[in-house]
């Protein structure tokens, strides 16, 4: 670590001295070490952060012109669009952002999931990271009312109603969500406040999550701990630059959709005002809670004692929770997919399951998406609960490298100039 002496700025050496803010950054961010071996995949934590500063700047741009009233909500968004200055740009920046932040923070996830990210020692950082998943979801659900167009509200009629199906305490949760009777007023004030509060909320869980990745350091695509420098290189320049190039590539994809298909992840009937008495022929959410609306709508009939909506909801919420025990359904010792040979393939009926629950859940609950929709959600909660711990008894893994630096330099030191030069001409 550097110590305050070694700073040549007698500013930042005063500073230093009575709060070590720049060894800190020096320490954790420059000189921080990295498995050398980290590929693409492990740029999208960097994404997501980016992505959420960017929405929370444009979201209190776009506070300060927006009317948390049913009367003028609509009408607002409308001249944010038209008259103010860069309104149009702002709004969506902030629309199409949160469709991005989901895709990156989906990516790292699944990305988790191959390389067994979850495991130990790193299961604090896994379940902070479903935390972040939680508040985002509710965070996007809020601010999805605010443009206050038919699938606004009708959105929110629908999706507050749930907890009704909860015994006893629904209809007072409900009532609470609502600030009354019905989706109105009230309801978008709180949703509005909440909106606004929640993205603060998750800067300080994304803080903990980087300070527990700092603790236990990143994992990596072989699933093994570093064990010397010969291991790892410093976070800057080697990441710094890896992670620009990433960030390059996601800011020309984030702008086409900004600029090209802003309303590409939209639904046209929010550009129609709410009508409380004309209730849209097909009530769907945002497209990143569209594999969740799928199994909420798979339970078509009662179990015994519980009504098929309360489980329905129970399972929704279930699809989710469940990934805070990950670590402890998954039964394998080693982590990386690289070397298990039928988990590999496991992993990506896993994934085409979740890409069908997506597609269910934005067509009608009926026929034969509907069976989709039922088969779908079985098989996702028997991934967890049987196939992963099972698996992680029977199958035989592949021998693991001694060291991170053994595949990808050939050995503990990396090759000399002549034996790279002799490889060459052998090729």
């Amino acid at each position: 670590m550097s110590t305050a002496s070694q700073w040549k700025n007698p500013v930042i050496r005063w500073v230093d001295d009575r709060l070590p803010i720049f060894t800190y950054m020096d320490h954790e961010y420059q000189q921080f070490p990295m498995p050398k071996n980290l590929n693409y995949f492990w740029n999208f934590g960097a994404l997501a952060s980016i992505v959420l500063v960017v929405m929370v700047v444009t979201g209190i741009m776009l506070a300060m012109q927006y009317t948390p009233h049913v009367d003028y909500a609509f009408d607002s968004v409308e001249r944010i669009m038209r008259d103010v200055n860069y309104g149009w740009l702002l709004r969506y920046i902030h629309m199409n952002g949160g469709s991005m932040f989901f895709i990156v923070v989906y990516i790292h996830m699944f990305r988790g999931l191959y390389y067994g990210s979850y495991k130990a020692p790193r299961e604090l950082l896994w379940m902070l990271g479903v935390v972040i998943l939680l508040l985002m979801m509710a965070t996007a659900f809020m601010g999805y009312v605010l443009p206050w167009g038919q699938m606004s509200y009708w959105g929110a009629t629908v999706i507050t109603n749930l907890f009704s199906a909860i015994p006893y305490v629904g209809d007072w949760i409900v009532t609470l969500l609502w600030g009354g009777f019905a989706v109105d007023n009230a309801t978008l004030n709180r949703f509005f406040s909440l909106h606004y509060l929640m993205p603060f909320v998750l800067f300080a869980v994304v803080g903990l999550h980087v300070v527990a990745l700092h603790m236990t350091k990143s994992n990596n695509p072989d699933g093994i701990e570093m064990k010397g420098p010969q291991d790892s290189v410093p976070f800057h320049p080697y990441f710094t630059a890896k992670d620009s190039v990433g960030i390059g590539v996601f800011l020309l994809f984030f702008a086409f959709f900004v600029f090209f298909a802003p309303n590409f992840f939209g639904e046209p009937d929010n550009y129609i005002e709410a009508n409380p008495l004309q209730t849209p022929p097909h009530i769907v959410p945002e497209w990143y809670f569209l594999p969740f609306y799928a199994i909420l709508r798979s339970v078509t009939i009662d179990f015994w004692f519980i009504p098929a909506k309360l489980m329905g909801v129970i399972l929704m919420f279930g699809s989710i929770l469940i990934l805070f025990i990950l670590p402890w359904l998954d039964t394998a010792k080693v982590r990386s997919a690289k070397y298990r040979p039928i988990y590999k393939y496991v992993f990506w009926i896993f994934f085409a399951d979740c890409i069908a629950l997506g597609w269910v859940g934005s067509q009608p609950a009926e026929g034969n998406a509907l069976i989709l929709g039922q088969v779908a959600t079985v098989y996702y909660f028997v991934h967890f609960i049987l196939v992963m711990p099972i698996l992680g008894k029977i199958e035989t893994p592949l021998p693991l490298p001694t060291s991170i630096a053994e595949p990808v330099t050939g050995g503990g030191g990396g090759t000399s100039a002549g034996a790279a030069a002799a490889k060459m001409e052998k090729s």
